[in-house]
């Protein structure tokens, strides 16, 4: 299989789903001597089966909105983040169940922020993962309704299992409302929207993207890890790891942005599976315009490093055990689409 075909969405379309029908994932798959692909393969089924369990097909008594949620998250997608949620609590045997919590909830999330971001007042786009927009497909109010209720739907799914602690829930919700508000994505959307025709500099374009992009995938980093038991790791251990996986999540959240803009710049609509060239058209600042094509691609492997460097701190035990998180970053950076 080749390597973009390794970040699609499966094909788990059927019949409503339940939580029951939605078991941990065994304990023999989460062996770190397996290859990557096999287990990118078996957690990408993993969050389509989560997102149809906690997203079920609309009956014909279900309104619109229903069929808006679930056609905004399930519907394709590199799943990047729910990757990253168990890439990061794997390291540190976190609780299956709240990992699956964990990763279901940042993928609403996720896709709740590409629904809004592709609407007619933000980035007015047609085109999103080779389908049309929400929007497009159901229409602008809808739409802006089926974004307000995936992002609801993930505080539900974090507190909805009592098999989690209390304690874990508070900490995921906690992360999951800080990377996707003010301070994080919905912040660094403003900055965008703000700066639109606006001359940047590095510095002030990176700031906007770790709030826009980066916050969120640094979220699902931080919540893999909150998935491990109070008790599991000493409080040393513990930040320790979080000052490890924030130095891990600036540098691929950087470098995703970087590559988004390359891609922007140099692929065509068909491959991306969005509209390309739509920044330089809205005369958005990018690292290709500031920087040049050659340069913003260095930029990315540069950042690629210093994710790398970052887990190369931890022991050999556990770098073999992070392994999968090596693999993402290179993947954010050698991607296609």
């Amino acid at each position: 299989m080749s390597r973009s075909s390794t970040l699609q969405a499966a094909d788990l379309s059927g019949p409503e789903r339940s939580d029951a029908a939605c078991p941990a994932l065994p304990l023999q798959t989460m062996s770190f001597h397996s290859s990557f692909q096999a287990w990118a393969d078996l957690r990408m089924r993993r969050i389509q089966a989560l997102i149809d369990a906690h997203l079920p097909l609309p009956t014909a008594t279900n309104p619109p909105l229903a069929e808006a949620m679930h056609y905004a998250a399930a519907l394709g997608g590199k799943r990047i983040r729910p990757m990253l949620v168990w890439a990061a609590g794997e390291c540190f045997d976190a609780d299956p169940q709240a990992m699956d919590a964990a990763a279901c909830a940042v993928e609403l999330v996720h896709a709740y922020s590409l629904v809004h971001d592709d609407l007619p007042c933000m980035d007015n786009d047609v085109l999103r993962r080779g389908q049309p927009t929400t929007h497009v497909r159901f229409g602008e109010a809808t739409a802006l309704l089926a974004g307000d209720a995936l992002q609801v739907r993930a505080f539900e799914v974090l507190t909805s299992n009592p098999q989690i602690s209390a304690c874990i829930q508070a900490r995921l919700c906690a992360l999951l409302a800080a990377a996707a508000g003010v301070r994080g994505m919905a912040g660094g959307q403003a900055l965008d929207l703000a700066a639109t025709g606006q001359v940047l500099d590095v510095g002030a374009l990176s700031e906007m993207h770790r709030r826009k992009t980066g916050a969120l995938l640094k979220a699902s980093l931080l919540m893999g890890l909150a998935c491990a038991e109070p008790g599991h790791l000493q409080a040393e251990e513990r930040r320790r790891a979080e000052a490890v996986l924030d130095r891990y999540a600036d540098a691929i959240g950087l470098a995703f942005q970087v590559v988004d803009d390359v891609l922007d710049a140099s692929a065509d609509s068909a491959t991306l599976g969005k509209t390309a060239g739509k920044d330089a058209a809205q005369h958005k600042a990018t690292f290709v315009t500031l920087l040049g094509l050659h340069a913003a691609r260095d930029l990315a492997r540069q950042l690629l490093g210093q994710a790398l460097q970052a887990l190369d701190t931890w022991s050999p035990a556990r770098r073999q055990r992070a392994e999968p998180l090596a693999e993402l970053a290179r993947r954010i950076v050698t991607r296609s689409h």
